[in-house]
């Protein structure tokens, strides 16, 4: 009895081979749908029971298939998600030998890269190449020697879907952790990202920076421009990031770099505003639109020292050496945003308060009245950096 349910599990399994060798790719669409279905989150022994022993042979022709017809974008999710149901098979590692002997990793990174493939194609391709990342360290560096950093930042960086973006980060981040060799490779394609113009990207590679960090432990002085640039940004989210990254790194060998840039940034020179034809805009009009964004940068470098300063009473020392007692009040002195004046305004009256020779200087530079009536309204709006 056994050896004849044997012989017919092995002929309906022949059968079902048939189908997909003998199949349109309507029919075999069908049967994609109905694996995963029915096997997502099978062990590798249960998919092997379900298949009479052979699920190899399906899991080639698969493979197989994807290769043949990933360009043209038939059927590449279901494909996909059909061969993650192998790959994340508990004991089911020979599976993923298997892919990766047939050339799979390459095909995955190649889909990143095709603009005609659509974002979920892109999705279940992150997903995978996941999974192998997650199989040990010898993948990880498997992924990197197949340029799959790169290949994974162009797509984080191209794509128009949160949700690409989000598992490419979280592929990114993988790659790093528990892979020496490599680790700083991701670090510096992370860096490259900064100055991506999609919010979302930079939130993205900031906050995997500031996690980062700790692993990688040292910091290239690359980091500071494209860092502090993007603190002219209006996106909220993308400051915050900006902003705890910055503190992170302040205790790395950037630090003066970092506080200078910084200090630098509440003095913005107008110089660097482009200008367009006069015949196009009202000039007051346009000078002020484009200065906007390094006024956010002036408001957003006034916060940074308002808070790094009541943290540590070292770092305001140093920032005094910078003359930022000058450059603050360069920043209150802005008629035209609002927010410079509130935040170099707050850092200045901790410093005041803090530093007997600042409190002198102030008042020197302010003149009598106009100190008095400055921390008169300190004194009735206490400090709050948020």
């Amino acid at each position: 009895m056994a050896a004849s349910k044997e012989q017919m599990e092995i002929f309906t399994f022949m059968g079902f081979l048939q189908d997909w060798d003998h199949g349109t790719k309507t029919v075999r669409h069908g049967i994609l749908n109905d694996f995963i279905n029915m096997n997502k989150g099978k062990t590798g022994p249960e998919l092997e029971l379900q298949f009479a022993q052979g699920a190899s042979l399906f899991l080639t022709r698969l493979t197989a298939w994807l290769r043949l017809t990933y360009m043209v974008g038939t059927c590449v999710t279901e494909q996909l998600q059909a061969i993650g149901v192998f790959l994340s098979a508990t004991s089911g590692h020979r599976y993923l030998v298997e892919v990766l002997e047939v050339g799979g990793l390459l095909t995955f990174l190649e889909i990143l890269r095709l603009k005609q493939l659509r974002e979920d194609n892109k999705q279940e391709a992150l997903k995978l190449l996941q999974i192998i990342a997650n199989a040990g360290r010898k993948y990880k560096e498997l992924i990197c020697e197949s340029y799959g950093v790169r290949n994974v930042a162009e797509c984080l960086a191209n794509s128009k879907s949160e949700k690409t973006q989000e598992q490419a980060q979280i592929l990114l981040e993988l790659l790093a952790q528990g892979n020496p060799k490599y680790q700083l490779q991701v670090y510096k394609g992370l860096i490259a990202l900064l100055p991506c113009t999609s919010p979302k990207v930079q939130q993205l590679a900031l906050h995997t920076l500031r996690t980062l960090q700790a692993v990688v432990k040292i910091v290239h002085l690359c980091i500071v421009e494209p860092l502090l640039n993007i603190l002219r940004t209006i996106h909220y989210e993308v400051q915050y990031e900006a902003i705890e990254l910055i503190k992170t790194l302040l205790n790395y060998e950037v630090r003066q770099a970092l506080l200078e840039g910084i200090v630098a940034r509440l003095n913005p020179s107008m110089s660097d505003i482009k200008n367009r034809p006069k015949i196009l805009d009202d000039e007051s009009t346009a000078n002020l639109a484009e200065s906007i964004p390094l006024f956010v940068q002036q408001a957003a470098a006034g916060k940074v020292i308002g808070m790094v300063i009541q943290e540590s009473a070292e770092i305001a020392e140093e920032l005094l050496q910078l003359r930022v007692v000058h450059c603050l009040m360069i920043a209150m002195g802005n008629m035209e945003h609002a927010d410079s004046q509130k935040q170099a305004s707050l850092a200045l009256e901790h410093l005041v308060r803090t530093f007997p020779v600042v409190e002198e200087h102030v008042r020197k530079a302010m003149g009598e009245t106009l100190y008095e009536l400055y921390m008169l309204k300190k004194y009735q709006n206490k400090p709050r950096y948020q």
